[in-house]
């Protein structure tokens, strides 16, 4: 059993004439930890579903979800919260930036989500990752003034604060040019080598996803290995 380990995961939602239409069917998903996974296929198939669930921000109607050798339980919200905190960093195609506050503070805001006053530690590590990321020129500025590639390597600093152990990125280069897409292609596989963090990356985009170690269709409900990169 690897670092995440979902067994029989069965998701259904209502289609709206009464019938329900599965989305994960079964689905068994392993991964070891410190892995860079890349989850393909066509829209509609249950991806950003499979995401959810694996941010705990979705409860599964079936199945068992084993993250760092212990079983999530969805009963209790206060424990989901932590774990959240804790192990799990979104990073969302549209950002979710607010425009009031600067990069910098974009950054920090999970943090004040925690405790009232920011220690030195993580202002630390706010900057090391605004240095990694390339944007410490531009952290005081708010999101309107800043370029595309600006805003996603801002939001991977903020999914970053915490130190989670895994990084769920739903389409990251959605919005994003080409040469703005391989930059944070190759900022994904920075974080993965020199952070140690595990990703897990939904995206259509080929060439982005020959970045990642493994990559995984999503198809019929199920997963399927297209390929193991060494």
């Amino acid at each position: 059993m690897g670092y995440i380990s979902l067994k029989g995961i069965r998701k259904c939602f209502d289609d709206g004439r009464e019938q329900e239409r599965k989305v994960l069917d079964g689905l068994d998903f392993d991964i070891e930890q410190g892995d860079f996974v890349a989850v393909t296929g066509v829209s509609g198939t249950g991806k950003t579903t499979l995401l959810n669930i694996l941010g705990t921000l979705l409860k599964p109607d079936e199945g068992t979800y084993i993250i760092g050798g212990t079983t999530v339980d969805y009963s209790d919200e206060a424990k989901l919260q932590q774990l959240r905190n804790r192990e799990i960093g979104f990073m969302f195609q549209d950002y979710w930036l607010l425009p009031q506050l600067t990069a910098w503070q974009n950054i920090l805001l999970p943090v004040l989500a925690q405790q009232k006053v920011i220690s030195s530690s993580y202002t630390e590590w706010a900057q090391k990752l605004v240095e990694l990321m390339d944007i410490h020129l531009v952290k005081d500025q708010k999101p309107h003034t800043l370029s595309g590639g600006e805003k996603s390597r801002t939001a991977m600093c903020r999914a970053l604060i915490m130190r989670p152990s895994l990084l769920l990125a739903d389409e990251p280069t959605g919005q994003l040019d080409n040469q703005h897409a391989q930059e944070l292609g190759n900022l994904l596989q920075k974080v993965n080598q020199q952070l140690g963090t595990t990703i897990v990356m939904v995206t259509h985009s080929e060439k982005l996803a020959l970045m990642a170690n493994s990559i995984y269709k999503l198809e019929n409900g199920r997963l399927n290995i297209l390929n193991n990169q060494i």
